[in-house]
C-alpha cells in the first residue's frame, strides 16, 4: 500500500499549484519566486529535458531556503523517479495512473500525484492507499465531474489539472476541486496576481 496523505499538508496552505512547464532555469526561478511571494506556495517543474532537471534542481534549492518545495512533474519512466529524486524533488506528478512509477516514487521518498479521468482509475488509485489525485484533463472533464465523483468516492481529493486558469479556477473549487494547477495559462504575467486574489 502506499499513501499520498502528505499532501494534506503540502497543500493546506494554498488551493493552488504552479505548473512550470519548459521555462529554462532563469524564467522557471523568477516565475516561481513571483508565485510564492503572492502565497502560491507549491510549484511542479515536468521533467522533459535535461534542461528541465537542471531548472527542478535549482529551483528545489532555492525552496529550501524559504522552507518551501518543489514538485517533479510529467513523471512516466523509472528513470523520471530517479532523476526527480537526484534533483531534490517532494514529489512527483504523472498524467495517468501507473502503479509502478507511484510505487517506485513511493520507495524513494517521495509522495506521488496520479493523474485519473475515470471512475475505474480513481478506485484504483483508492485501493492503492491514494487519496489524492490528479484529474486530468480538467477542462474537458468538465467542473461537473467532480461533484459525480464525490458520490461513490468521498474519500478522493482532487487536483484539478489541464485548461486552468484564474478565469475558471473559482468554478471548479466551488464544484469542490481541492487544488486548481495552472499550467500553460502563466505564459500570461497577469495570470498570478489573478490567482493570488483567489487566496485573498
Amino acid at each position: 500500500m502506499t499513501d499520498n496523505s502528505a499532501f494534506d499538508k503540502l497543500f493546506g496552505a494554498a488551493p493552488l499549484m504552479a505548473i512550470l512547464r519548459g521555462m529554462g532555469v532563469e524564467r522557471t526561478l523568477a516565475t516561481a519566486t513571483r508565485a510564492w511571494d503572492l502565497g502560491i506556495t507549491v510549484v511542479e517543474v515536468p521533467v522533459q529535458t535535461p534542461a528541465d532537471i537542471e531548472a527542478l534542481r535549482v529551483l528545489a534549492e532555492a525552496a529550501r531556503e524559504r522552507g518551501l518545495v518543489v514538485g517533479a512533474g510529467t513523471v512516466i519512466s523509472p528513470e523520471h523517479v530517479r532523476q526527480a529524486a537526484d534533483a531534490g524533488a517532494a514529489f512527483t506528478v504523472s498524467p495517468g495512473l501507473d502503479l509502478e512509477i507511484v510505487r517506485a516514487s513511493h520507495e524513494a521518498g517521495m509522495p506521488a500525484l496520479p493523474g485519473v479521468s475515470t471512475a475505474t482509475e480513481v478506485q484504483h488509485a483508492l485501493r492503492e492507499g491514494l487519496t489524492w489525485m490528479k484529474a486530468f484533463p480538467a477542462s474537458l472533464l468538465g467542473a461537473g465531474w467532480f461533484p459525480a465523483m464525490r458520490g461513490p468516492f468521498p474519500q478522493a481529493r482532487f487536483v484539478a489539472t489541464g485548461g486552468m486558469g484564474s478565469a475558471n479556477a473559482r468554478e471548479f473549487l466551488a464544484a469542490g476541486v481541492r487544488v486548481v494547477a495552472v499550467g500553460s495559462a502563466l505564459e500570461d504575467d497577469a495570470q498570478l496576481p489573478a490567482l493570488a486574489k483567489l487566496l485573498a
